[in-house]
């Protein structure tokens, strides 16, 4: 498993979560359980921004992340030239 699996698999549930908590607090009529499942919700958000931005940051300043992305354009790159060289 790799940092960034991980990374996505945590933003995966933390919008799951995030989600979960805007249905219940929309659902309630319960002041204080609205207000506060809508801090869970904020709290939540500010996970899933912090997540996706060192997500973001992995995917531009990871070394073997640059090196699998440069191996996929030379790979892509290889097979138009063959359909190319086909026609």
């Amino acid at each position: 498993m790799t940092v960034k699996s991980d990374m996505e698999k945590a933003i995966a549930a933390a919008q799951s979560a995030l989600g979960t908590y805007a249905q219940f607090a929309s659902s309630t009529d319960d002041p204080a359980a609205k207000q506060m499942f809508q801090q869970m919700q904020q709290d939540m958000q500010r996970h899933v921004t912090m997540l996706t931005n060192r997500l973001n940051y992995i995917n531009v300043h990871n070394k073997l992340n640059q090196q699998s992305q440069a191996t996929q354009q030379a790979t892509q790159q290889n097979q138009q030239n063959i359909l190319t060289n086909k026609k």
